[in-house]
């Protein structure tokens, strides 16, 4: 099919690589503007930018895409091409910028959405990391046809996958990135075959997945030990859950259950050995296991016990 991609990290670059692998025509990428990264802040081009290039395929990078604002011109030039193109269909991916109505209804058979829950649950931004925080069973990714609402459109096709007491947000994202793949493919042969069908959502079900910032980073121990560790595992790697000993922010990013008595002060740590730190939490307790200091690289627990020490035995 004739294709115009619009996505910008690592999950859309993996969608984009399944289709140019499986021979679609790709007519067009578009793609965030390039943004300072790494020590030298210098400008980095997107992970869908890059491989785009590597495949000889076009890209835009316009700032904004309403035609009304103050990036009109670019935006109405971007149109333009895309009209031009007239693609069978747009595959949006984690792209970044609105897409206003005119942009999709553009295509023949409308735009589509790779998102990375089981819609209507875990709309928004951020859905694999706020399914992990909630303890939720499973996750998966949705082929969403897009519409003006917010994740609100219909769905083509879905997949899940069970999440486990191991799944970090890294290592459940780029799960879900190859099943998004996989299955946009198949859901273009369906349209190809004539076979789509398309289910509207239970508005009634539907959860927001907020944007993940900082400010919310810091631990609770008040909370109990499962709502912890489902946090830190939802929150690695960005942006990595904190907690305060004394004056000194410490990020937490690995720890496990453990069926120590908590009938012990939230926050107070029972042990610190070579199999690691357990903390007191309102419901049983923590064993953290990867920490790290300010300035300093990521340590097994064992190793930074070795130069840290938990005199006061108090985390808050």
């Amino acid at each position: 099919m004739k294709i115009v991609f619009a996505g910008t990290p690592e999950f859309a670059a993996t969608a984009l690589d399944a289709l140019v692998k499986a021979g679609h025509q790709v007519e067009l990428v578009l793609t965030q503007p390039d943004r300072p990264a790494g020590r030298g802040m210098k400008l980095q081009p997107s992970a869908v930018k890059k491989l785009a290039l590597a495949n000889g395929i076009p890209v835009l990078q316009p700032v904004s895409l309403r035609i009304d604002g103050k990036s009109g011109e670019e935006a109405q030039q971007v149109y333009d091409r895309i009209q031009a193109i007239n693609p069978d269909v747009m595959v949006v991916v984690a792209y970044g910028l609105i897409l206003p109505k005119e942009f999709l209804v553009l295509p023949a058979n409308g735009c589509l959405n790779i998102h990375a829950s089981l819609l209507p649950r875990w709309r928004g931004a951020a859905p694999i990391q706020r399914a992990i925080e909630a303890g939720d069973a499973e996750s998966g990714v949705a082929i969403m046809r897009m519409e003006e609402g917010l994740d609100t459109g219909p769905v083509l096709m879905m997949a899940s996958t069970p999440i486990t007491e191991k799944d970090t947000a890294a290592v459940l994202h780029d799960r879900l990135a190859g099943m998004g793949g996989r299955l946009i493919v198949q859901a273009l042969q369906k349209i190809a075959d004539g076979t789509a069908t398309y289910t509207p959502q239970d508005d009634s079900l539907a959860v927001y997945a907020r944007k993940l910032h900082r400010e919310e980073a810091a631990l609770d121990f008040s909370l109990s030990a499962q709502e912890n560790a489902a946090k830190i595992r939802a929150f690695n790697p960005f942006p990595g859950c904190t907690a305060e000993y004394g004056d000194v922010t410490l990020k937490i990013w690995d720890a496990q259950l453990e069926e120590a008595d908590s009938s012990h002060p939230a926050g107070k740590i029972l042990s610190a050995d070579g199999s690691g730190i357990v903390v007191a939490c309102g419901k049983g307790s923590l064993r953290i296991l990867m920490l790290q200091k300010p300035g300093a690289k990521r340590l097994p627990a064992s190793e930074f016990i070795k130069g840290f020490s938990f005199t006061d035995g108090q985390l808050k």
